[in-house]
């Protein structure tokens, strides 16, 4: 994952993985995206530390954390607090990012 810059928060899709460093369930669901980066040797999902930027959860009105943040065409679509599972997550990227999952 890479940390997020305020360019790529204004592209029309991303997914947003937000944190805090102290947070343990935040460690387990960034270990969850972690495996599935892994698996597909590419960098999928963004990340930014909460603490690090008030305005923008003030401003997207990001409840807690972790939170994966769906942002696609330039609407934010889902807010997912309880990652579940990697099966869960990798439903929200079948539906949110198709194209891993084209066979070449």
């Amino acid at each position: 994952m890479q940390e997020t810059t305020n360019k790529q928060l204004e592209q029309e899709n991303f997914l947003l993985y937000i944190y805090t460093p102290f947070c343990g369930t935040c460690s387990v669901a960034r270990s969850m995206l972690d495996k599935i980066e892994s698996v597909h040797k590419q960098e999928i999902f963004y990340e930014m530390n909460a603490s690090l930027h008030p305005k923008f959860m003030q401003e997207y009105k990001v409840e807690s954390v972790p939170c994966l943040l769906i942002k696609q065409d330039n609407e934010i679509k889902e807010k997912v607090y309880a990652f579940k599972s990697i099966a869960n997550i990798y439903s929200l990227l079948l539906d949110y990012k198709p194209e891993l999952f084209k066979v070449q």
